[in-house]
């Protein structure tokens, strides 16, 4: 068994698919899990964004998109569709990068997952240097407390774990409060009701699978 464990995080510039296009047209950014590539060419897409503006509209004007559906969920939507255009993060996928979470913002990329032991690192670091735009940003080994850096741990959506992750960074749960709900609500470009709201929704869904 291998036991090192490396966070990876690659910024990616100059690519125009459909979901880094939407965030340079409407300014607005985008929340991604990992791409799911199909057989038939296809690669099912998950992410959410914020309610306001025109995301929706230009996602759905998107030819290279298929299949596009929106719900409102804490004050986002959430979109899942098909597209036919290609993700440059499987090509690191396929040397081994374990892909966590994927922000599309201005037009620009930023992929965090993990790799495990040094010889898939070098793999990855390969694949990234071989795919135009792709550059390593930041590598860590991964520690007890970066095991969010890592999928499926807990089934939050990527909004609740963003409010749950940035309430913390900044104090939210200190006592006393470090910042207010307000501020929290700014860090994250919502209201302060919009945070709350995301703040229990996540908290319940956590402590739902605690304690059953």
């Amino acid at each position: 068994m291998i036991e090192e464990c490396l966070v990876v995080e690659f910024a990616v510039t100059g690519d125009h698919c459909p979901l880094a296009d939407a965030t340079r047209v409407t300014g607005q950014r985008i929340d991604a899990r990992p791409p799911q590539r199909r057989s038939d060419g296809y690669t099912l897409l998950r992410c959410s964004g914020p309610a306001e503006g025109r995301l929706t509209e230009t996602l759905d004007d998107d030819d290279r998109l298929r299949y596009l559906h929106a719900s409102r969920s804490d004050g986002r939507i959430n979109y899942r569709c098909l597209s036919r255009h290609p993700c440059i993060v499987h090509a690191l996928i396929d040397a081994g990068f374990l892909v966590d979470s994927i922000q599309y913002d201005g037009g620009e990329e930023r992929y965090t997952g993990a790799v495990v032991g040094h010889n898939v690192l070098e793999g990855v670091l390969e694949a990234a240097g071989e795919t135009v735009g792709v550059t390593l940003e930041r590598i860590y080994p991964l520690g007890d407390e970066d095991e969010r850096a890592v999928a499926g741990r807990w089934d939050l959506t990527p909004a609740q774990e963003a409010a749950l992750r940035v309430a913390y960074e900044m104090g939210y749960f200190q006592v006393p409060k470090a910042v207010t709900a307000s501020e929290v609500g700014d860090e994250l470009g919502i209201g302060k009701s919009a945070f709350l709201e995301r703040l229990r929704r996540g908290q319940a869904a956590m402590f739902g699978q605690i304690f059953g």
